[in-house]
């Protein structure tokens, strides 16, 4: 349990720096940008993400929660064969994307650097993906959280050098903010791997013992591909977002810039201030995945039962605290980014979204440890249908527009984390209340 603080207490704090850096970075983006191109960058976010989902392969998952739960004398050999899993998935990925990225549409709106900026990544992110489940395996968080301070400040970085000290037309200026994004992944690559490399020759010098192939590559891809399923889904339908809540708004009789610029503000602006402490719940899900993975494998329910009560107290606390402050002092958060009061109306209406997500994250942790992807894929589709079919019913309706969209993303974090938690105190055989119910736990 000291090392799990531990960890979470490295995470958070380098996680609380990066969140600041990023709020920085989205005023530098907001300014430089405008409120369409805002709206662009944005847009394009989740189509980015979901390459960059497809090329981890959730192999950081899978590893961890394998590393974690095997002797050390096995992880020479476990990460062998990860490493030959990613060279082979990376080769087929790359040449599959080279081919198709061209004819994906989502592009063209975009300059044409863009799309090969976004082939670069896949390499990058498979093996980071490995650099980095190996380290969260072994609870080294300390890396984890230097790798992420990295990505953020570098970003940081080079956005104020080129915005304060040269002047860029629209399309350059979002050309830049895009590769600026990616060039921080590539330092964050550069940092795991160097650091990994110097620890997997520390592993060869100790002794160690193999492990099947077909074992290894059986437990990880009985984590990554459900996982990765899970993910995708959560990728697409985020990329697809963008798209959904804009014909929304065009369809209520919005002009389709109009629409852009509200969708701008939405994401750009009230999604990035309200997801400002959702560093605290990333940090938990983290930690938490090889440490209850390392705990169900031991079949300690008691510790289970007791890391969940701990893990939603914490949530609870720093989560309205937050959402809190959000509601009150909107219009001074969202005049950081424009000097507008309709975002500052989105950050207050949206706080149910925000606490609930903070809940979902650690959540899904805990899911994934204790084997129940299964469970965790079947509540995402249903909470998202569930949003996005209010997303398009009120949104389209000229009454409602936004206040319908905000509704429907409300309605579907919330059904997720109520699906998650009362999957979890099934699972674990504690009640609703947190009371445990050891007899029923011990029979498992």
């Amino acid at each position: 349990m000291a090392i799990y603080y531990k960890g979470i207490f490295f995470l958070a704090a380098s996680a609380f720096l990066g969140e600041g850096i990023e709020v920085l970075v989205n005023m530098i983006l907001a300014r430089e940008l405008g409120s369409h191109g805002l709206g662009l960058y944005m847009s394009i976010l989740p189509s980015i993400f979901l390459i960059v989902l497809l090329s981890s392969f959730e192999l950081q998952v899978s590893i961890s929660k394998f590393i974690a739960e095997r002797e050390e004398r096995y992880h020479r050999n476990i990460l062998y064969h990860a490493l030959t899993i990613t060279i082979v998935f990376t080769s087929i990925l790359f040449l599959i994307t080279a081919a198709v990225i061209p004819f994906i549409p989502v592009f063209n709106s975009y300059h044409p650097y863009i799309r090969w900026f976004v082939l670069i990544l896949i390499p990058v992110i498979a093996f980071t993906s490995v650099a980095r489940g190996y380290f969260m395996g072994m609870q080294q968080m300390g890396k984890i959280a230097v790798s992420n301070f990295l990505r953020k400040i570098m970003q940081l970085g080079v956005l104020f050098v080129l915005f304060r000290f040269f002047s860029f037309d629209a399309e350059s200026s979002l050309l830049i903010a895009i590769g600026t994004l990616i060039g921080s992944e590539i330092v964050v690559f550069l940092y795991l791997i160097y650091t990994f490399i110097i620890q997997f020759q520390q592993l060869k010098r100790q002794p160690f013992s193999n492990i099947n192939k077909k074992v290894v590559r059986k437990n990880l891809m009985a984590v990554s591909i459900p996982t990765t399923g899970l993910r995708l889904f959560s990728a697409f339908t985020g990329a697809i977002q963008p798209f959904i809540i804009k014909a929304a708004l065009v369809h209520s009789g919005m002009t389709d810039t109009l629409a852009t610029e509200q969708f701008g503000m939405l994401m750009g602006v009230a999604v990035s201030i309200g997801f400002f402490p959702a560093f605290i719940a990333h940090s938990l899900m983290i930690v938490l995945i090889p440490a209850v993975s390392k705990t169900y494998s031991q079949k300690d329910y008691p510790t289970l039962q007791k890391m969940l009560q701990q893990v939603m107290k914490l949530t609870l606390l720093y989560g309205v605290a937050a959402v809190t402050i959000f509601y009150f002092f909107a219009p001074q958060l969202t005049s950081l980014f424009f000097k507008s009061e309709t975002s500052a109306v989105f950050l207050q209406l949206l706080w149910p979204f925000f606490l609930f997500h903070f809940f979902i994250m650690p959540l899904q942790a805990f899911l994934i440890g204790i084997d129940l992807l299964k469970e965790a894929f079947i509540h995402i589709i249903w909470s998202t249908i569930i949003s996005f079919a209010l997303i398009l019913w009120l949104g389209s309706s000229p009454e409602w527009r936004m206040n319908g969209i905000i509704i429907g993303m409300n309605t579907g974090s919330v059904l997720l984390a109520l699906m998650h938690y009362l999957t979890i105190c099934k699972k674990i055989g504690v009640s609703v209340l947190m009371k445990g119910v050891m007899s029923k736990a011990t029979e498992r």
